[in-house]
């Protein structure tokens, strides 16, 4: 079937296809440690709560925060993987040639997307940086901080998508991740 993640890395990688994808599964393990962070945060904020009966300052803005940054550094691995929704209905239904044109536009698309949101991204995180924004909360977090993982995110998950795009259209990489027998 089609969208198996395993079968993404059918050639071996090299150059700055290899590098990307090491940074693409570097943000993968940040992504996985800051949930990892924001569970113990959690049960940190439960036990002063609900144990020690104190309030909580800081706890529930650093975990959201957390799993926002979480999920936008994570989109090169899962990219990488090939985790993303697949429907790939249309593309087994096409012959070999017309399906690597669907997958080139499909990417080309996504590409021109994911760059627009870094760029307004990073112009955001920009605009928060440059007039020092602080959250309206007990706990004033400069919100620059935060708001950086909108461009980071974004950017990291543009290079994946642009090594992909390089892989597919030099042949090392198969359009929409199907096997030979769905050919």
């Amino acid at each position: 079937m089609a969208g198996r993640p395993t079968s993404h890395t059918a050639q071996p990688r090299t150059g700055i296809v290899k590098f990307i994808e090491s940074l693409s599964t570097i943000c993968g393990w940040f992504a996985a440690a800051m949930i990892v962070l924001s569970v113990l945060i959690t049960c940190q904020m439960i036990f002063v709560r609900y144990v020690l009966n104190q309030s909580t300052v800081w706890q529930t803005e650093a975990v959201t925060y957390m799993m926002i940054a979480s999920t936008l550094v994570g989109l090169p691995y899962v990219q990488k993987l090939r985790g993303h929704v697949n429907v790939d209905l249309v593309p087994l239904m096409l012959r070999r040639g017309p399906r690597k044109l669907l997958a080139i536009a499909a990417l080309i698309l996504t590409i021109a997307m994911v760059a627009l949101i870094a760029f307004y991204g990073f112009e955001f995180w920009h605009i928060a940086w440059k007039r020092n924004w602080k959250s309206e909360t007990v706990w004033p977090v400069r919100l620059w901080i935060p708001y950086l993982a909108v461009p980071v995110g974004f950017s990291l998950f543009l290079l994946q998508l642009l090594a992909d795009l390089y892989l597919l259209i030099t042949g090392k990489d198969k359009p929409f991740n199907l096997e030979k027998e769905d050919l």
